[in-house]
């Protein structure tokens, strides 16, 4: 029998993933109040390696100063904790 057939198939490789650079609200807890928070600002303070396809914000943590985020994306109890914490959240363009 040839190597391949004997071989167990396991997962996929999605090839159209988009990868998204992850932020989670603890990590903007380091910007003073008022700050708008962009994609390039992440970069410059290294919370961000590299952008890849766009940054996703995450709720991991509490945002305790109101902030201008923009971002390609948010989870929903990210978006609401933004807005409890009195800023203010922006969707970038693909």
């Amino acid at each position: 029998m040839p190597l391949v057939r004997r071989l167990p198939k396991r997962g996929f490789t999605n090839i159209f993933a988009k990868e998204m650079a992850i932020v989670n609200l603890e990590q903007l807890e380091r910007f003073p109040a008022g700050t708008e928070v962009t994609p390039e600002l992440l970069v410059a303070e290294g919370i961000v390696n590299k952008l890849g396809d766009g940054v996703k914000v995450l709720a991991k943590g509490q945002l305790t100063r109101p902030l201008v985020v923009k971002a390609h994306r948010f989870s929903a109890q990210a978006k609401a904790a933004i807005e409890a914490a009195g800023g203010r959240c922006e969707v970038l363009a693909p």
